[in-house]
C-alpha cells in the first residue's frame, strides 16, 4: 500500500500510546485497554504494510 497508510497506522499506534498513557496516569484501566488494543491493531497493520512490501521486492 502507499506511504500514506502507513503514515495512519503509525498516527493511530501513538494515539493507542496515548490512551494507554492517560489511563495509566488516571487509573482508568478502561482507557488503558483502549488505548493497547488501538496500539496492537496499528501496529498489526504496519506489519502487514511491511509484508507487502517485502514481497514486492
Amino acid at each position: 500500500m502507499g506511504i500514506g497508510d502507513k503514515m495512519k497506522n503509525a498516527a493511530d499506534s501513538a494515539k493507542g500510546k496515548m490512551k494507554e498513557k492517560t489511563g495509566d496516569a488516571t487509573d482508568n484501566e478502561d482507557l488503558q485497554a483502549e488505548g493497547q488494543a488501538d496500539k496492537s491493531v496499528a501496529d498489526l497493520k504496519q506489519a502487514g504494510e511491511k509484508a507487502k512490501d517485502a514481497f514486492k521486492d
